[in-house]
């Protein structure tokens, strides 16, 4: 009896792992809780999934609209500096094309170079009376380079031509030149200090007033505009009458209409508007 009461008893127990596997197994499938559990999980994993999703996509069309946003702002400068390029090509052309036309008046018959230079002027404005034969075909050497566009050439010629002849008669108009071909090459200071040295040294050149017309040009292209408007003035005031003075109203009003800063018609007159031809 009791030998057969422990074969059952070690038998349940023994067959007990296996009635808990299986019962393990099958439980999930049958358990309503444990599903809606499950159910209710993959739900949120969902809505995370989503979450995450539009947050991407919304970080994407931020990312873009700031690219399109930088993208029209460098269309924007784009468009300003082609425009500023335009004017700036277009200044330059006639910078270029009025200092051909006032050098080439500056070969023998050029017509109109002798206007308000004086007796013993030649049309190329030396002085044959005064000017020694080297002195003379230094300065003729360096204008006829300058009439040829070779402005480097040009510059280096009227530097040596004041190196050499300080004193000359022609040294105020070499002086000028010097300044104008500074002037068409856009080397404003050198410019500047070219015209200054014309008033400075010759006060009372024939040259005088274009280069005080001048240097006023340059100061308004280096943006001193008050500066500028101060020279202009003057030259309305010492030359009244003169084209030199139309040309600085001319400029004063251009200044005006542009405003205290802007270029308002900078470059209409030219180069060497005013500029006479010797």
């Amino acid at each position: 009896m009791n030998r057969a009461m422990v074969h059952a008893v070690a038998a349940a127990l023994a067959a007990a792992p296996l009635i808990f596997i299986a019962g393990c197994a099958t439980a999930p499938a049958d358990d309503p809780v444990l599903q809606g559990k499950l159910t209710d999980l993959d739900g949120r994993i969902a809505r995370i999934e989503r979450v995450i999703s539009n947050q991407s996509l919304l970080d994407m069309s931020q990312r873009i609209e700031s690219l399109q946003s930088q993208v029209r702002e460098q269309r924007g400068r784009i468009d300003e500096l082609e425009n500023m390029n335009e004017a700036l090509q277009k200044q330059q052309r006639a910078l270029y094309s009025d200092l051909d036309k006032r050098v080439a008046q500056l070969s023998p018959g050029g017509g109109g170079a002798g206007a308000g230079v004086g007796a013993g002027a030649t049309g190329s404005g030396v002085p044959q009376a005064s000017a020694p034969g080297s002195e003379q075909a230094s300065y003729l050497q360096a204008l006829d380079q300058l009439k040829s566009g070779k402005y480097p050439d040009a510059i280096a010629s009227l530097q040596q031509f004041l190196s050499t002849y300080p004193k000359s008669d022609l040294a105020d108009n070499a002086e000028y030149w010097l300044g104008e071909a500074y002037y068409v090459t856009r080397d404003f200071p050198k410019a500047a200090t070219a015209f200054k040295s014309v008033l400075d040294q010759w006060p009372n050149s024939r040259k005088a007033p274009d280069a005080l017309l001048k240097l006023g040009y340059t100061q308004f292209e280096l943006k001193q505009y008050a500066d500028a408007r101060a020279t202009l003035t003057d030259v309305t005031k010492r030359f009244p009458g003169s084209n030199d003075a139309e040309l600085a109203s001319e400029r004063l009003r251009q200044m005006q209409q542009g405003g205290s800063g802007g270029r308002g018609g900078a470059g209409a007159a030219g180069p060497g508007a005013g500029a006479g031809t010797d």
